[in-house]
């Protein structure tokens, strides 16, 4: 990032004869201190210091040498001292520009259906870039392609949006109405990159919802090429005389009921080359024990994930999925109390360090979308931070 500033004062300061007029602009619109930085447009930069715009012109008269070299000289000492306002912004962060534990306040949305990412701090980041980490670079991998992401307003399901629509991808997202602000941003991310977002707010416990979000997706795009089963519920419970059948009921139906659904009825519109994608979970081989129900759901998926792909594979059509690790989304803050999750960011903190970001399992989603991933299908990528399992 800071590298990527300084070769754009080295341009302005290059071009500030030839140009009449230079204007440059820095907005800062990250929401927390421990958010690392995204760009929300091409002519933007965003950075994490505060709720502000700042709009610097520098006017120099091609006749006028001396002018112009001071003018760019201005641009350049404010440009550093954004530099060194992000570089100490940044000292409280891992190396690799990502929050520690410690930066998370102490929060809780535990009795909620569902998590609001737009309650949470800080916010989960959905694109990353730090000084020895390029932006996630799209190159059209998605191009004319349509896809629905069921959980697609918040958390893993907007990172995917975003940069699908990123490489050329429509996209319709799935979500509940009580979501419809986090929705509403990620709607306003995928239109800011050229692409169109339908938002289909409805709950895929209910098997017509599922059947009408398909249909509406068809008769607005016209096809589907992907479809990333990514809606997922999960509550901490330290026993399982403590699962409440209605626990039990909407953990089953949305991960379970809503996943088959879904995939149900968008499998008859599918063509050679679609892709099918599940988010599972680490916990499905590993068991943690306050996850009862939801680590049965995720396993059931990844034996979906196996079975469709050899029902579908001879068709030209992929079925994978992706295991996240622990991931700062709004399931954490909606499936624990305050004090089991502030223990959270310690006690499951991956061996990287550090709990990981929805910007850093993106990737992972849009290979096996892709023509990248055309010689995958029945496999699940694991993107955990280093933990090591089999299967």
């Amino acid at each position: 990032m800071l590298s990527s500033l300084s070769n754009m004062i080295s341009l302005i300061s290059h071009t500030a004869d030839r140009l009449g007029t230079i204007t440059f602009h820095v907005h800062y619109v990250t929401i927390s201190r421990s958010c690392p930085p995204c760009i929300r447009h091409p002519s933007e930069i965003s950075l994490p210091v505060s709720r502000r715009d700042l709009s610097l012109e520098a006017s120099s008269q091609p006749t006028q040498h001396s002018n112009s070299n001071t003018n760019m000289e201005a641009v350049t000492n404010v440009v550093n001292n954004v530099v060194d306002a992000v570089k100490g912004e940044r000292s409280s962060m891992t190396s690799d520009g990502f929050a520690k534990p410690k930066d998370f306040a102490s929060q809780s949305q535990w009795g909620k259906v569902v998590g609001i990412e737009d309650k949470m701090n800080p916010l989960p980041e959905f694109i990353h870039m730090e000084d020895n980490y390029e932006l996630y670079k799209p190159a059209g991998k998605l191009e004319g392609k349509v896809a629905i992401i069921t959980g697609g307003d918040s958390g893993i399901g907007r990172a995917v949006a975003v940069m699908y629509a990123m490489e050329g991808a429509d996209v319709a997202i799935g979500y509940l109405p009580e979501e419809q602000v986090d929705a509403e941003v990620t709607k306003q991310h995928v239109t800011k990159y050229g692409r169109r977002c339908l938002l289909l707010p409805y709950d895929i416990r209910i098997e017509e919802n599922c059947k009408k979000s398909v249909d509406e997706t068809l008769a607005t795009f016209g096809k589907i090429d992907i479809l990333v089963n990514n809606a997922s519920v999960m509550y901490d419970q330290e026993s399982i005389t403590d699962i409440t059948t209605e626990q039990f009921d909407r953990t089953i139906k949305t991960n379970i009921y809503g996943t088959f659904w879904m995939t149900k009825y968008t499998v008859p519109h599918l063509k050679k080359g679609a892709s099918i994608i599940q988010t599972t979970s680490q916990v499905a081989y590993q068991g943690p024990p306050t996850l009862l129900d939801y680590t049965m759901t995720k396993s059931a998926m990844l034996g979906l994930t196996r079975s469709l792909s050899n029902q579908l594979i001879s068709k030209g059509i992929r079925v994978n999925s992706v295991a996240p690790g622990p991931v700062w989304t709004p399931l954490q803050p909606a499936a624990m109390t305050r004090e089991k999750l502030d223990k959270w960011h310690e006690s499951s903190k991956a061996p990287i360090g550090r709990v990981g970001q929805p910007s850093e399992l993106g990737p992972a989603y849009v290979l096996l979308a892709s023509a990248d991933g055309s010689f995958i299908s029945g496999q699940t990528i694991h993107v955990n931070g280093g933990t090591v399992l089999n299967g």
